[in-house]
């Protein structure tokens, strides 16, 4: 009998994962590392508290409407107290961006180096149905000296300036996804070990796919180039997919090749997801794992953000998808600047 099928390896964790990872630059002071760990500790609070949310009545609404004028969840609030004091007391940040924030966090810590940009919990309206959520994490070096309080300057930064970016998808499987701009890996997460171990190294995404999610209920508010490329989708027999959950569908289409669309529309004609810690972050993981991100006519991580919680349309996924959807729009434009002329 062989003895080693019931002792398969289960993978490298991801603090060892991280700490080899830092060996490999040799002026690295360990600052960076200790951030991703810090994140990785409240992402499994999080899960913790996401997975008895039914047995200790911290589902449904909080009662409060966040600064979008969403609904706040009762665990939008409760993630993001985490992520914010994990963040605080780890020490290597001293500004932070949320989504469930008006303005800009101190964190009393101006000696960091970093600042961090995050949702603390996507789509948590999905929470009381039992549906994959997340959480989208960027992160910066300051630009100010150290020894004040971060600036709106440090914040603004485009997404070409991110230096990690990630996420944590709480499913089926917890899992966690990053990148440090050379590759992307995730890490599931072992809750009787209380560990994330590398599950996906190294991942490549497909440089196309025939999956497109979109809301089609809003169709009727889609551009024609928009709507020309869904029907293009339509036309080559594509499999429509669409949890409503950003992170959910960003990772499907991540693994098996595919769009991911939130266009602009006519009630919401910048988009609706956030470029700082949504489209930014999303844009660099998919770019490091061969695929694009667009807000439909330019790069999305080139855009120069103007507010803390400006909007981005986004287009999203394998390469030659969202080529696809960027020549269907620029044949609409072209087509409006002949009418005009």
């Amino acid at each position: 009998m062989d003895h080693n099928k019931f002792a398969l390896p289960v993978g490298a964790t991801l603090d060892r994962f991280i700490m080899r990872k830092q060996e490999d630059f040799p002026y690295a002071t360990g600052e960076l590392s200790q951030l991703l760990r810090d994140i990785a500790l409240a992402a499994k609070i999080v899960n913790r508290e996401i997975n008895r949310s039914g047995l200790i009545d911290i589902a449904g609404a909080y009662g409060n409407r966040n600064v979008q004028g969403e609904d706040q969840q009762k665990l939008d609030v409760i993630a993001n107290i985490r992520f914010i004091r994990a963040l605080r007391n780890g020490g290597e940040v001293c500004t932070i961006v949320s989504e469930e924030e008006d303005e800009m966090i101190q964190t009393g810590n101006t000696q960091g180096k970093y600042i961090v940009a995050i949702d603390p919990l996507d789509g948590s309206s999905n929470i009381d149905v039992n549906v994959s959520i997340g959480t989208i994490f960027s992160i910066y070096r300051r630009m100010s000296p150290t020894g004040t309080d971060g600036t709106a300057q440090d914040c603004l930064q485009p997404g070409t300036q991110q230096v990690a970016a990630g996420y944590v998808i709480y499913g089926s499987s917890t899992m966690l996804v990053y990148t440090t701009g050379n590759g992307v890996n995730g890490f599931t997460y072992d809750p009787s070990l209380g560990e994330f171990f590398l599950s996906h190294p190294d991942i490549v995404s497909p440089k196309t796919g025939t999956i497109y999610s979109i809301n089609e209920g809003s169709s009727d508010s889609f551009s024609e180039g928009v709507a020309a490329f869904v029907a293009h989708c339509k036309e080559n027999n594509f499999s429509a997919r669409y949890i409503g959950s950003l992170v959910a569908d960003f990772h499907r289409n991540l693994l098996k090749g595919g769009i991911y669309i939130y266009p602009a529309t006519k009630k919401a004609p910048q988009g609706k997801l956030r470029l700082l810690y949504e489209c930014n972050t999303l844009a660099f993981i998919v770019e490091q794992a061969g695929g694009k991100a667009s807000n439909g006519r330019r790069r999305t991580m080139e855009i120069e953000p103007d507010n803390l919680h400006e909007r981005c349309p986004l287009f999203i996924g394998s390469t030659e998808l969202v080529e696809k959807a960027e020549a269907f729009l620029a044949k609409e434009q072209a087509s409006a600047s002949v009418a005009i002329s």
